[in-house]
């Protein structure tokens, strides 16, 4: 999602797009990624794990690829809202496949590696994309993508196993799939922790759409530059999710999530300053990393709240947990390029409203549920 990041300004001049309009391709993604999700989990719960997954890497590397010889902007986030589509397939059964073979600490353990694999991803796509950048345009960028789609495949089709055996899957068609929403969203801890996690997420792609513009608009860093910076940031999501999963195993769930909002808090005032008075670099990054800290550390709780309790339906209560996440991230990227490229003020609003939100929404899983205790933390 993010390799071509580097690159979106030059993307923007040479389409002759508008700011905010070059910043619909994120939008098309993450709204695509959310569609994806909702659609392949209760899919996975009915047909299992493999089939969708293998679907979703081919329909990825053609997209990509459709991506790459876009004419126009317009067709390139149309092109962005299916390669999203396809790469939530993934994004889904990776969460779902986990909960099909682990329970308790060794949960906790597995959500915490898939954030920390998560921020690697983050900090390769970046610096990467920075690095090409310097031999290929965005185009290339692109078939870079449909390439490593293609390795992805090969991986699934020789290492992937079905990890959700024929007895253990739904049955009873689209209906019986509107039951299981239905008692998912009536679960207050599920809930609550799809709402943190659609929040916090909506700071965080406000800050992949906005950051880009920020640092290389206003700040004046080149697109290697900034991909080193995203690194930085990127290296703090993975530390922080690997401390965030061993507290929550230890210490407590709702804890570890409480000290995530802290840090998300802290890092979107910091944000806001810099929007309203002219802050150093340095304290911009620091924001930055302190924010998407804030994010990784919420993650590896909130999806064991939200998952531990629902394993039949892991595949259902996975795609609405991923939809969540990435049409509140689809909802807040553009919102800050409304006000052009060089204001760093639209990304300190949005990112403080939405970790304002997420806080409320914690209130939820911090109530106590009748008869009701916090997922068992060992294995």
């Amino acid at each position: 999602m993010d390799l071509y990041l580097p690159v979106l300004p030059a993307l923007t001049a040479e389409l002759g797009a508008a700011t905010s309009t070059a910043q619909l391709t994120i939008t098309a993604c993450l709204l695509g990624l959310a569609l994806g999700q909702l659609v392949a989990g209760p899919l996975s719960d009915r047909y299992g794990r493999s089939v969708p997954l293998r679907v979703g890497v081919v329909a990825y590397v053609v997209t990509s690829l459709l991506c790459a010889a876009s004419p126009t902007v317009e067709a390139l986030v149309a092109a962005r809202l299916v390669q999203g589509v396809a790469g939530g397939v993934g994004i889904v059964i990776a969460q779902a496949a986990g909960r099909d073979l682990y329970s308790g600490g060794a949960l906790i353990r597995y959500y915490a590696r898939l954030t920390v694999l998560g921020g690697l991803a983050a900090v390769v796509g970046p610096v990467l994309g920075g690095q090409l950048a310097r031999f290929t345009d965005w185009r290339g960028l692109f078939v870079f993508l449909a390439a490593l789609g293609g390795l992805v495949l090969l991986a699934v089709a020789l290492v992937h196993r079905e990890t959700l055996p024929p007895h253990l899957r739904t049955t009873g068609g689209s209906a019986q799939t509107g039951r299981d929403v239905r008692a998912l969203l009536a679960d207050r801890v599920f809930t609550g922790a799809v709402l943190v996690q659609g929040f916090v997420h909506a700071a965080l792609f406000a800050y992949l759409s906005g950051a880009t513009y920020v640092l290389q608009g206003v700040y004046g860093l080149t697109p290697q530059q900034y991909a080193l910076a995203f690194g930085l940031n990127s290296a703090g999501f993975m530390l922080c999710g690997h401390l965030a999963g061993r507290a929550t195993e230890r210490w407590s769930a709702t804890g570890t999530l409480t000290v995530g909002l802290v840090l998300c808090g802290a890092g979107a005032l910091g944000l806001l300053a810099a929007g309203l008075v002219a802050l150093p670099l340095a304290a911009v990054v620091v924001s930055l990393l302190v924010m998407v800290g804030g994010v990784a550390a919420t993650t590896p709780p909130t999806t064991t709240l939200a998952l531990a309790d629902h394993p039949r339906t892991a595949g259902t209560a996975s795609s609405l947990l991923g939809t969540a996440r990435f049409a509140f991230g689809a909802v807040s990227a553009p919102l800050v390029g409304i006000a052009g490229a060089a204001a760093v003020l639209p990304l300190g609003l949005v990112t403080v409203v939405s970790t304002v939100l997420a806080a409320v929404a914690a209130a939820r899983i911090h109530r106590p549920v009748p008869g009701r205790a916090e997922p068992q933390l060992v294995a």
